[in-house]
């Protein structure tokens, strides 16, 4: 599993890349879980959002999974490309598999994101607990 230092991730499997503006995407381990991605419903461009707030979906060939705002703010792009090519969230989901980008409005929101290690610690959780009896 690809878990990029330099990011910070969501409990919803988000990651986000701040750069003035924050990108983010889906995590590999999101997009392992997910399979083949057939279709992405993106945000709408200009869209304000709420940390939390439902803003699109991915579906692929096992399940509808949707997808939440990682930070409160405006939608000021969205990755069009997934509009023709939804499996670059497969190929690579930390590169040309972006989602959108956001302004984001509050920085303490921040905080409340895992960093690499904090965010591998809670997988790690997660499959052990699928593994489980």
């Amino acid at each position: 599993m690809n878990i990029p230092d330099g990011l910070l991730y969501t409990r919803e499997h988000f990651w986000v890349k701040k750069e003035g503006v924050v990108i983010c995407g889906i995590t590999d381990y999101a997009q392992n879980e997910l399979g083949d991605v057939v279709f992405v419903e993106l945000p709408d461009v200009g869209k304000k959002v709420k940390k939390g707030d439902r803003i699109g979906e991915v579906e692929s060939i096992k399940t509808v999974s949707y997808l939440y705002a990682p930070l409160s703010g405006e939608v000021i792009e969205v990755n069009k490309e997934l509009d023709k090519k939804p499996e670059l969230i497969n190929q690579s989901p930390y590169g040309e598999g972006w989602i959108c980008k956001i302004q984001p409005e509050n920085e303490e929101e921040f905080k409340n994101l895992m960093n690499k290690e904090e965010y591998e610690a809670f997988v790690s959780a997660l499959v052990s607990a699928e593994r489980a009896p």
